[in-house]
């Protein structure tokens, strides 16, 4: 069973539908309970970091995440998801994320040639034998729409890169912990067989 996480930020109808797609039984929950039963979690979001951020604190489903990636299960994040991750962003300085990955997220900075948000399809470049990238080839667009980048403490996680003013980590991945900041629920064949190798984990 894998757990979406609905804490009224994501875009959970097109994330189910895709899981679903690719086999897999599925849950849309914010209860901490169903957390404890599943066997991976998906955590979607679209969104401000601190509205997001004090969702998860105020329903305990903080807690119950960073239980459920302690017992060792898979764990996707996706966008927002993949940044609530992370200790802090620009965007709420004043609000704490999940702080299970160490680092920051970072606001894109408008220049010239840089139209911010980062929207629209853009190429993911491999840097790991990432589980998540099997028979996905190099080079592959994917779909983006974000303001923000995770800048992660530990570079080797950044198992995939994007360009776009800089080299920002668009995959991450440290043992049970995969998190994608574009949306494989919208990236068409690609995206597909990221959520199928998700879901076959």
């Amino acid at each position: 069973m894998i757990a979406i996480i609905d804490y009224g930020m994501g875009n959970i109808h097109s994330v189910r539908k895709a899981l679903e797609s690719a086999g897999a039984e599925v849950s849309v929950t914010n209860k901490t309970g169903d957390i404890e039963k599943c066997d991976k979690v998906v955590l979607p979001g679209v969104g401000a970091f601190g509205d997001a951020a004090r969702e998860l604190d105020e329903t305990g489903l903080s807690g119950a995440l960073r239980q459920a990636v302690q017992e060792k299960k898979i764990f996707l994040g996706i966008c927002l998801g993949l940044q609530l991750l992370y200790d802090f962003s620009e965007e709420s300085l004043n609000a704490a994320g999940l702080g299970i990955l160490k680092g920051a997220v970072r606001k894109f900075k408008p220049g010239q040639d840089l139209k911010v948000p980062h929207m629209g399809w853009n190429q993911l470049r491999k840097r790991a034998e990432c589980p998540l990238l099997k028979d996905v080839p190099d080079e592959a667009d994917v779909y983006f729409c974000h303001s923000y980048y995770v800048d992660p403490e530990e570079r080797e996680t950044a198992a995939g890169v994007t360009r776009y003013g800089l080299d920002f980590a668009s995959l991450v991945w440290k043992n049970n912990i995969y998190g994608v900041q574009f949306h494989p629920e919208k990236s068409q064949k690609t995206g597909l067989r990221i959520i199928k190798n998700f879901v076959n984990l």
